[in-house]
């Protein structure tokens, strides 16, 4: 990914740890994906309406992850208080689809394979929340 090299390559001052503020970036895109597959593998199981809630939490947390890539990729007219907003809802989204997609761990490896992304960007999102508080 390029995210490192936009947020280094940008002219005007960003008021936290460019490096921190990538690997957020990063993590939020790699969980996105990784839940929008989940998502679709969970519709070609056999068992697919037991999934369901899977399903659903793949799809928020992903939808929810992509919008929080874009905002903390914005920094002209930055608002930290839009900002602290987005991260909390990721950290909860995150939560929630970890927490569903552990629960199939056992059964589903793309389950598996989302809870680690979804815990790994949670992990991401705390620790640049705690930055700008």
């Amino acid at each position: 990914m390029r995210t490192a090299e936009m947020m280094e390559s940008y002219p005007a001052e960003i008021n936290l740890d460019r490096q921190l503020l990538a690997r957020t970036v990063d993590a939020v895109i790699a969980c996105a994906q990784a839940c929008t597959a989940c998502a679709d593998a969970c519709l070609s199981e056999e068992m697919v309406a037991e999934l369901r809630k899977c399903i659903r939490t793949d799809l928020d947390c992903a939808d929810i992850c992509e919008a929080t890539a874009r905002v903390l990729s914005r920094h002209t007219g930055y608002d930290a208080n839009i900002t602290r907003a987005q991260l909390q809802a990721c950290i909860q989204a995150c939560r929630a689809c970890g927490d569903e997609c552990e629960a199939h761990a056992g059964m589903h490896e793309h389950c598996r394979i989302c809870a680690e992304a979804c815990r790994a960007c949670e992990q991401a999102c705390t620790e640049l929340l705690a930055a700008i508080a």
